[in-house]
């Protein structure tokens, strides 16, 4: 009866509406970023089962992961940085710690990224320019100096070597004391996002997806306060993925990466209480806290349903959120400042638990200090002064957002079905359907700026003269050369028939099915070098080569 007298109510509202529209005509372009018509108003009719709502810290998880949110604890203050040479990052490091920042996120070099040392042809000039350059345990000990690995978390943004870096920091921890299982921290440890969107991969996909199942079997083991993957949508958003297309093919790794670790006699109970995810956050604020909102609540499903998982705590859905580096400008760069504020809102009522606010001159070149920390103070201030955090999910029950995370969630089902009705995820990205579809949103978008039909302020509205330069970081070029010379003379000074042996081990136990995480600890403490390993396991598994795609 009610709904009866809300929908007479809202008919009448219409018509008048529609009157008005006749003398005063609507302008703008109303429609979502997957290109759906947003209605004028939002009512309860627009609201499903309010089961599929729920409450926070219960299934299907949609207002939240925890009962109390931020009220309890606050999400982990993270801001990603890497530069130059170890010594320098180290540096910046401790600055973001005395600053407040609450955890660590290293960004590493392409060489590193991609198993190269930084003294092999293919990594000239590109050493510590996107990242900071790791070649061995010796840098990965100057990184961390004076950092207490017991004390921090730290989320690692690395794929192809993952199982390198991880192992580098085991062994940094062993020599400050601090034993494998206290370790705290993330891997991002994703690679069929690399063939879909990035291009970090080394490794055909099925010797890469054994080296992740290596990682959450060794994990599990080993590390159980380690989250072993942080399932990627950022990366797939920023080639150009709508917000539906991010959610359905973030999801539809990690179903791949469950049937993978399942089929391998692993536990999803267990290992999947150390999954992880990372989403990016967009300009559209109502429509990315409903994103959020329809990925906990999907995954959640999946892993009951699809898995039979039980335990609570593996179906539920945390993840870490970074601002949106393609909605950066490199006009009116101050402007960036807002869209940070307005992505990291969102991700904050959408409930992350960690995020990365970019810094405003990111468009130019890698952050300098002074943006870095306004990019810090953003989150403090939403934290400590917007009071949104005073309560849990605070804009639970608007009809707008609950009816966006709705269509969102039936949206990105429907993608997932396709997907399994092409014989899962790893057969949508090789047949190249994934890159497809990113491609022709990410096409329809900049047709939209072009036309005007979404607005860049700065870019192609508002436009101003701009002729003062900006003062930005630059990365010295004589870094490159510090670097090479620093990793020759460790090559001259390890025993180098210790390393011999032990990449020797590892190239025999990449040709049978043992677990890799061992031979390559066990190679790293002798301080083989990231390349070294990386070669040795090109040597066995191959390197894939990308399908072109129009």
């Amino acid at each position: 009866m009610m709904d009866e007298s809300i929908k007479k109510s809202y008919e009448a509202w219409e018509k008048q509406t529609e009157s008005l529209i006749k003398k005063y005509p609507e302008e703008g372009n109303f429609k979502t970023t997957w290109s759906d018509e947003v209605k004028r108003l939002y009512t309860p009719l627009d609201v499903g089962d309010y089961s599929q709502i729920g409450f926070p810290g219960e299934f299907p998880y949609t207002r939240g992961v925890q009962n109390t949110m931020y009220r309890g604890k606050l999400w982990t203050m993270r801001q990603y940085a890497g530069f130059g040479t170890a010594e320098e990052s180290n540096k910046r490091y401790k600055y973001l710690l005395e600053q407040g920042q609450s955890g660590l996120s290293i960004a590493f070099d392409l060489p590193t990224q991609i198993g190269y040392d930084s003294d092999d042809p293919h990594s000239l000039g590109e050493v510590g320019k996107v990242g900071v350059a790791i070649d061995s345990l010796a840098d990965m000990e100057i990184l961390f100096d004076g950092i207490p690995l017991d004390k921090v978390s730290t989320s690692m943004t690395i794929n192809a070597t993952a199982s390198i870096l991880l192992a580098m920091y085991i062994a940094v921890g062993e020599k400050q004391g601090v034993k494998r299982d206290k370790l705290r921290g993330t891997i991002q440890n994703d690679i069929l996002k690399e063939y879909i969107a990035r291009g970090t991969y080394i490794y055909p996909p099925k010797p890469s997806m054994r080296i992740i199942n290596n990682i959450f079997e060794f994990c599990s083991k080993e590390m159980p306060l380690w989250n072993t993957i942080s399932v990627s949508g950022y990366h797939i958003r920023e080639a150009g993925a709508n917000a539906v297309q991010e959610v359905a093919f973030t999801i539809a790794d990690g179903i791949e990466y469950v049937k993978t670790a399942m089929e391998a006699g692993l536990d999803p109970n267990v290992f999947g209480k150390r999954l992880s995810f990372f989403f990016a956050s967009h300009n559209n604020l109502l429509e990315e806290v409903a994103k959020f909102r329809a990925a906990r609540r999907m995954w959640a499903k999946i892993m009951k349903e699809r898995f039979n998982v039980k335990d609570p705590d593996a179906l539920k859905l945390r993840f870490h959120t970074q601002t949106s580096g393609s909605t950066l400008t490199a006009q009116q760069p101050e402007n960036n400042i807002i869209r940070v504020t307005i992505q990291a809102l969102a991700a904050v009522l959408g409930g992350t638990q960690s995020l990365h606010t970019n810094s405003m001159d990111e468009a130019l070149s890698l952050p300098t200090e002074d943006s870095v920390r306004i990019a810090l103070r953003t989150q403090q201030i939403i934290a400590y002064e917007s009071g949104v955090t005073k309560t849990v999910d605070p804009l639970g029950g608007s009809y707008y957002v609950e009816a966006l995370t709705d269509e969102i969630e039936k949206k990105a089902f429907e993608y997932i079905k396709h997907i399994d009705e092409i014989g899962g995820m790893i057969n949508a990205i090789e047949s190249g359907y994934v890159q497809q579809e990113i491609s022709n949103s990410a096409y329809e978008y900049q047709k939209a700026i072009e036309s005007k039909d979404q607005i860049i302020v700065g870019v192609n509205e508002f436009v101003i003269e701009e002729k003062n330069p900006r003062k930005t970081l630059k990365i010295d070029d004589a870094l490159e050369i510090k670097q090479i010379e620093k990793l020759r003379e460790m090559k001259s000074k390890r025993d180098n028939k210790a390393v011999k042996e032990k990449l020797d081990n590892l190239e025999r136990s990449a040709k049978t099915s043992e677990n890799l995480m061992y031979p390559i600890i066990d190679a790293v403490k002798v301080y083989a070098t990231v390349g070294e390993i990386s070669n040795t396991l090109r040597k066995v598994f191959g390197e894939y080569k990308e399908s072109v795609i129009f």
